[in-house]
């Protein structure tokens, strides 16, 4: 029945030693008949109050003595003694240096990483007000989150602005797709430029060099170029009141000048066009609830609530006749890169838990860096001991020798610290080719975050060197002089948990790396459901000559030898696609409106990508009226109308954008969109001309480069006023996956480098282990032990606590993997090879780090390593 420990220490080190011995009696009698009457647990915790009201004058013990000491002269005479330990021991201070400066440098990139991730869209000034309008079509009354999308239509905004008070403002996009701009010198085809409301310079901080921010897109055929821009076609920004021509025929004014749109932004531009310009040319959508084609951003009065907002759309439902369900909902844009998980974003959004998996592969990759150090400091301190006996003896205290160890663990640190920066300097212009953006340095420069680097710094070195130093201070002088101290077990036993929990760390980094790899490749060669190898798309931007022209086009490109077939459509899969309100009859003979995706193709489009039929038929020249009195739609529109097979709804009349028919066939499900999703209702109509502005042409050569100039050869000659501007199919399918490569690349590079900096402090412990037992190795080559069974006898040491790493890391791997999986439609299946090649891949690097080590040590003679002088 005792105290706790703690507390009788915490006594013993403040009290002055002429007092403690009658104080403490006194207080464990008190606590004794405390026990008796109150409890041993309430009276601990009284012992330990009585102890803190002693903490007072008259009873503290005095340290004026150490006072007389200099300072400044002791703390100097540390960092002496440190760096010439540093010095000294260069292969250990190498090692731990090399593996600090990568962990640093390589926590330094993931943080310049995070922390452009995290300024997306920061800059504009409105950014806590703002909001983007989410759209949801459908039966459901409680949809999920990620089956909302951006995308929705065009009296939305104007509709909110006149009903709630508490929007102040809304600012609507639309893409033209393609344009045609050219001046008198130079022409160029466009396919980043957008139209805009008047009002878009009010919510978005995007800054003019020359032009009025408030009437700049008021006016039809107005444009406001980016500064890239207006150099690329003028050669200067001062061009208000130019003008360039779209398409050959639209005359548009130049109004203003913008700065770049900054790399960090959703949104990305080359021009804006005023929306009345759309409005002029297609008014009769801006009135269409079923017409969904533009991104809406509202911005709020100050005090507004979003709630109260939500609360009431019932007031915009009332209006929207036309579709019979269309459900709004507000995603606030200092969010909406990373968190969003709505539908057709405009632009690339980011992944708030690829953010969180890169840092804490950066902390995974400091600590392990950090256990080097711990596990080499540790395993010299049998050296080390007697410099410790000595100190001691000679009247060192062990707070001394602590801030002594500590000291040269902080110059470690700030050594490896400031060569990681120099190192991270010279990588950053080169990482965003890693990456896939632009990642900027110098963000991380300001004096908030170097404090909190030199924080980190020296939080390193203590977290570092902690552990070594009160160990080693704590040595006793007696038993270290008289030469009977050696390694404890439980010094032993610390150096090899603290290897297995770094190769548990490294081994599931090598395991989410290899998921990853086998997801992305699921990805791009899994069966879409259409053909996309050697298809080039030619986009023509809804060029009039060329929609006059295109079977035409076409009879020239089947005459070719290497084209297989060829078909005209709106969109194609993987590129961009409206939604349409349309009306089906449901089972009950009643119209059923949902907006399904839609594709306006010709007769050709279905066999050109060899998309598979589930009922009825496809567009046929034979049946005059399919191009206006017929829709097909796939197997994931069936369950939106209410059935159950393909057969059934064969027949059944259709409303769609002002054409009414009847239903004449069902395709197979394809991934249009990307592997990310599950395949979402479609609808296909027979486009006319006017409707079209892209090309498909299906090839099978093995004379690509020359089959591609032919191609354009016979464009030049039947349209040369459009440039033939194509892409693979294949290539371009693929842009929807180049997060998730950028993410694995990341994912790849980090993980290596955990494994080399695990494997260094495994090299460095093995070189520790095979000094300390040289004269062993030594007695064994003199009895007859070969060099395979010595090897063998010190490398299955450290391969089995890498074996327990493994069976640590395997489950935990797996239940994180299986987390990540999730959030693909499609994916891969877990399954035991992925863990084996894994852990058999790391398990052979860490074979070939130990292994020349202890090679080259059982290869000594052993009359060099017995004899001792």
């Amino acid at each position: 029945m005792t105290p706790f420990r703690f507390s009788q220490r915490l006594f013993r080190w403040f009290c002055d030693p002429k007092l403690h011995p009658s104080i403490e009696g006194d207080l464990l009698e008190l606590f004794e008949e405390q026990a008796k009457t109150k409890g041993q647990q309430k009276a601990k915790w009284q012992f330990l109050w009585e102890v803190v009201k002693l903490f007072r004058p008259g009873i503290i013990k005095s340290f004026t003595g150490n006072q007389r000491l200099n300072q400044l002269g002791m703390i100097k005479n540390y960092f002496k003694i440190g760096w010439r330990n540093v010095m000294n021991q260069k292969q250990f201070s190498g090692i731990n240096i090399i593996g600090l400066t990568i962990g640093i440098s390589a926590c330094l990139l993931i943080l310049c990483y995070v922390y452009n991730e995290l300024s997306y869209d920061k800059y504009h000034s409105n950014l806590d007000n703002m909001y983007r309008v989410l759209h949801f079509y459908g039966d459901s009354e409680t949809p999920a989150a990620e089956d909302y999308q951006v995308w929705g239509s065009a009296p939305a905004g104007p509709a909110m602005l006149g009903e709630f008070p508490e929007v102040k403002s809304f600012c609507r996009f639309t893409s033209p797709s393609i344009l045609l701009l050219e001046n008198e010198q130079k022409k160029f085809q466009e396919d980043n430029l957008l139209f805009a409301d008047s009002s878009t310079f009010q919510l978005f901080s995007w800054r003019l060099l020359v032009g009025n921010p408030m009437t700049a897109l008021v006016e039809p055929n107005s444009i406001v170029l980016t500064q890239s821009m207006a150099v690329k076609y003028f050669g200067t920004v001062d061009i208000i009141g130019e003008t360039l021509v779209a398409d050959h025929e639209e005359p548009l004014k130049i109004t203003g000048v913008m700065e770049d749109v900054p790399p960090q932004s959703q949104m990305t531009f080359d021009g804006l066009i005023s929306m009345t310009s759309f409005y002029n040319w297609r008014p009769g959508i801006f009135s269409n609830w079923g017409y969904v084609d533009f991104y809406t951003y509202l911005l709020l009065n100050e005090n507004a609530s979003i709630a109260s907002l939500r609360a009431k759309n019932n007031l915009i439902y009332e209006k929207m006749s036309e579709i019979e369900k269309h459900l709004l909902d507000y995603e606030p844009m200092k969010g909406a890169y990373l968190h969003s998980v709505a539908a057709r974003q405009p632009g690339d959004i980011g992944s708030i838990s690829n953010v969180y998996m890169l840092s804490f592969i950066g902390l995974f990759i400091l600590i392990i860096a950090c256990v080097n150090f711990i596990n080499l400091a540790t395993a010299r301190s049998v050296e080390r001991a007697k410099e410790v006996g000595v100190r001691k003896t000679l009247g060192a205290l062990r707070h001394d020798l602590t801030f002594q160890f500590l000291t040269e663990s902080m110059l470690i640190a700030i050594f490896s610290s400031l060569l990681a920066v120099g190192i991270v300097a010279l990588i950053v212009p080169y990482f965003h080719y890693l990456v896939g953006k632009p990642i900027a340095f110098e963000g991380l420069l300001t004096t908030q975050y170097v404090t909190i680097y030199a924080g980190i710094t020296l939080l390193i070195g203590l977290l570092a060197g902690l552990y070594p130093a009160w160990v080693l201070s704590g040595f006793s002088p007696s038993q270290v002089l008289k030469g009977k101290f050696k390694s404890t077990r439980s010094g032993t036993q610390l150096r090899r948990s603290l290897v297995v929990f770094q190769f548990c760390l490294a081994i599931i980094l090598v395991i989410a790396t290899t998921v990853v790899y086998h997801q992305l490749k699921y990805m791009q060669n899994k069966d879409m459901g259409f053909t996309q190898d050697q298809m080039v798309v030619v986009d023509f931007g809804w060029d009039n000559v060329v929609q006059d022209r295109i079977n035409l086009l076409k009879h020239e490109y089947l005459s070719h030898p290497d084209v297989v077939s060829v078909s005209a459509s709106r969109a194609v899969p993987g590129d961009f696609f409206p939604n349409a309100g349309t009306g089906i009859e449901n089972p009950f003979g009643e119209i059923k409106y949902h907006a399904p995706a839609i594709f306006e193709i010709d007769a050709d489009f279905v066999p050109n990508f060899d998309i598979k039929m589930a009922a009825g038929r496809s567009f046929s020249r034979d049946f005059v009226n399919d191009s206006i009195e017929s829709l097909m739609i796939n197997e994931a529109a069936l369950s939106l109308y209410g059935y159950n097979s393909a057969k059934e709804i064969i027949g059944k009349k259709f409303s769609q954008w002002g054409r009414k028919g009847k239903i004449i066939g069902v395709v197979k499900d394809f991934n249009y969109k990307s592997l990310h999703a599950k395949v979402e209702p479609l609808s296909l109509r027979f486009g006319q001309n006017r409707d079209l502005r892209r090309i498909a042409i299906r090839v099978n050569s093995n004379r690509m480069q020359e089959t591609i100039a032919e191609l354009q050869l016979i464009w030049d000659n039947l349209v040369p006023q459009r440039p033939f501007n194509f892409v693979f199919l294949d290539q371009s399918f693929n842009q929807h996956y180049k997060s998730d490569v950028r993410f694995g690349r990341l994912f790849g590079v980090f993980a290596l480098i955990a494994i080399f900096i695990a494997c260094l402090g495994l090299f460095g412990l093995t070189v520790y282990a095979t000094e300390q037992r040289a004269k062993e190795i030594g007695i064994r080559k003199v009895l007859g032990a070969s060099i395979p069974r010595i090897m063998s006898l010190i490398s299955k040491e450290f391969l089995a606590l890498v074996l327990v790493a493994a069976i640590v890391a395997i489950p935990i791997s797996w239940y994180g993997m299986h987390l990540w999986l999730e959030g693909f439609a499609h994916r891969v299946t877990l399954t035991l090879a992925m863990f084996a090649i894994s852990v058999l891949s790391v398990g052979m690097i860490a074979i070939s780090t130990i292994g020349w080590q202890i090679f080259a040590t059982a290869r000594r003679n052993p009359v060099d390593v017995i004899k001792d002088e």
